[in-house]
């Protein structure tokens, strides 16, 4: 599937927030129950961190040009804060198409995090071409077991 990224407006707020929750739900369930957030707390991290820190990148659904975002990228410099593709659209290439335009906005090296937990999320990123450089611990109030990645242009 191609993927139609284009920079975040404000009426994609209430459709990436619901991808973003429906992902972190089926991806790590027992971890959403366990360290999750209400949703309205969600909303208020997205408003007030998510969007001032990031430049954030929707996909939409390539057969709609008026569908809701079916993934989303919040990205500073080259640091990937954020990526999700909700699971209804896992495994059609939009999480690397993602990354490649990440790659495009910072063409030497980009960085992210992940839980140790997200098994499928590391088999991508490593997919991906990205390397676990450093294992650590999550910052508060997850203080979880992560994984920093990188990726450095040959």
């Amino acid at each position: 599937m191609k993927a139609n990224i284009r920079l975040y407006q404000p009426g994609d707020f209430d459709a990436i927030n619901i991808l973003w929750r429906v992902a972190r739900e089926v991806s790590l369930p027992d971890f959403q129950r366990r360290k999750g957030y209400f949703f309205y707390q969600d909303l208020a991290y997205f408003r007030d961190h998510l969007l001032p820190e990031n430049q954030v990148w929707v996909v939409l659904d390539g057969s709609q040009t008026n569908s809701p975002p079916v993934a989303f990228m919040a990205i500073k410099d080259d640091f990937i804060d954020h990526l999700y593709v909700h699971p209804e659209h896992w495994r059609k290439g939009l999480g690397g198409q993602l990354l490649a335009h990440a790659r495009n906005l910072s063409p030497q090296r980009l960085w992210l995090y992940t839980l140790q937990i997200n098994l499928n999320a590391r088999a991508f990123y490593e997919k991906q071409g990205f390397r676990a450089i450093e294992f650590g611990l999550s910052p508060a109030p997850e203080n979880e077991p992560d994984v920093k990645y990188e990726w450095l242009a040959q």
